[in-house]
């Protein structure tokens, strides 16, 4: 396995002069299709999530980014949660049910990612474990908190992966991570019509609520 390791890390290609690994390509490719998947809200969403959280630790790790490396793990378990849930909202017609979140649910999504991040920082400073403390945090907990809402079916949770790409492309160009930077330009973009399709489904949602049964 640590041999396996290795290669995907040691072993890759070169554009215009930046080297990127065979782990750090499959395994940001996986996260763009997680993207694609949780547009559809389609249960194959979580399984590429994992594959995608193993190669990712791996290209983080090696880089230094305690933060981040650390945030695949977690992502991991969350991931199953995700599962869990999702298959407890299917619908078998109209997919995963998605919804806004309520006022309360907003204001603990900010909460937790504000102190979240403030907490986080300071441990990863205290350990040395991140040459950028702060964004490494931000990113770490925005993700979480994400990933959570992903799972409640809440559709800020494209606003929240929005906030953290902010953040995201320029700690990941400051890493020599360039080909990671370029994907998350792209997630961006990939957030925006997410975050449009999900709006579209909550409201058709509360519209079949809405209508008495029978009618």
């Amino acid at each position: 396995m640590q041999a396996i390791a290795e290669w995907v890390l040691g072993n890759g290609f070169t554009v215009l002069g930046q080297k990127i690994s065979w782990a750090e390509l499959v395994g940001q490719l996986c996260a763009l299709a997680v993207v694609f998947l949780a547009q559809r809200r389609t249960l194959a969403t979580w399984p590429v999530q994992v594959a995608a959280t193993v190669l990712l630790f791996a290209v983080y790790a090696s880089a230094h980014l305690g933060g981040l490396a650390i945030r695949q793990v977690v992502i991991l378990l969350i991931s199953v949660y995700g599962w869990w849930a999702w298959n407890r909202r299917s619908d078998p017609v109209y997919g995963v049910v998605v919804r806004k979140a309520r006022g309360v649910e907003r204001l603990a999504l900010i909460a937790a990612l504000a102190m979240g991040t403030a907490a986080f920082a300071l441990l990863l400073s205290a350990l040395d474990a991140s040459w950028a403390p702060w964004p490494d945090a931000y990113i770490f907990i925005g993700t979480l908190v994400a990933f959570w809402a992903q799972g409640r079916g809440l559709v800020e949770f494209w606003l929240v992966w929005l906030a953290v790409d902010a953040v995201g492309v320029p700690l990941q160009i400051a890493s020599g991570l360039y080909f990671s930077a370029a994907i998350y330009v792209v997630f961006a973009a990939l957030v925006i019509h997410g975050w449009w399709s999900w709006n579209r489904a909550a409201r058709a949602q509360r519209t079949r609520e809405s209508v008495p049964v029978g009618s």
